[in-house]
């Protein structure tokens, strides 16, 4: 037996009709925040959009100029050398050279980036600042994250004796009776 309306994290079974109406929420969801970012952002010949598609394999840039509705250059993990996984990092940070280097053959400096429904965050993150590195303007690096740099052991001198810390004082003999 089903139940209807059970959470996503309850151990009650799902009805096919409830996980239909989450799946529809959840790309509900998606859209609203794709129109909340892209009403934002608008492409110029000057300034184009640099709108990002991730898939599970691969991603995609393209620049596009809103104004005329057409698209100034592109780039992908998916053509290339080789057949090569494009669901990683490097690939994004790859396709980002790519897209910078296209914009700069077109004399494109800078662009609007479009995040869509993805967080910047992982690859979106990695498209973008490859970008801007390889020289199209698209997010200040100043704003991103950056790990915490770690700790620098402290010369062995400097260290009070650790010995001195961790010897313990002999118990006192209790008295026998």
């Amino acid at each position: 037996m089903t139940t209807k309306g059970a959470s996503p994290g309850s151990s009650r079974p799902l009805s096919m009709e409830t996980a239909m109406s989450q799946q529809k929420l959840i790309l509900l969801r998606r859209e609203r925040r794709k129109h909340r970012v892209r009403k934002k952002i608008r492409g110029t010949a000057q300034r184009p959009r640099l709108s990002v598609f991730r898939s599970s394999k691969h991603i995609y840039a393209q620049l596009i100029d809103d104004e005329t509705g057409r698209t100034l250059a592109a780039a992908s993990s998916l053509g290339g050398k080789g057949k090569s996984y494009g669901g990683n990092v490097a690939t994004a940070k790859l396709v980002g050279q790519k897209i910078a280097e296209a914009a700069k053959a077109k004399g494109i400096t800078q662009a609007a980036f479009d995040r869509g429904p993805y967080r910047f965050h992982g690859r979106i993150q990695a498209l973008a600042v490859a970008a801007t590195e390889a020289g199209l303007t698209c997010c200040n690096p100043k704003n991103i994250k950056q790990p915490a740099p770690k700790a620098e052991a402290a010369p062995e001198a400097a260290k009070p004796d650790a010995k001195a810390k961790t010897e313990k004082k002999p118990k006192a003999s209790k008295p026998s009776k």
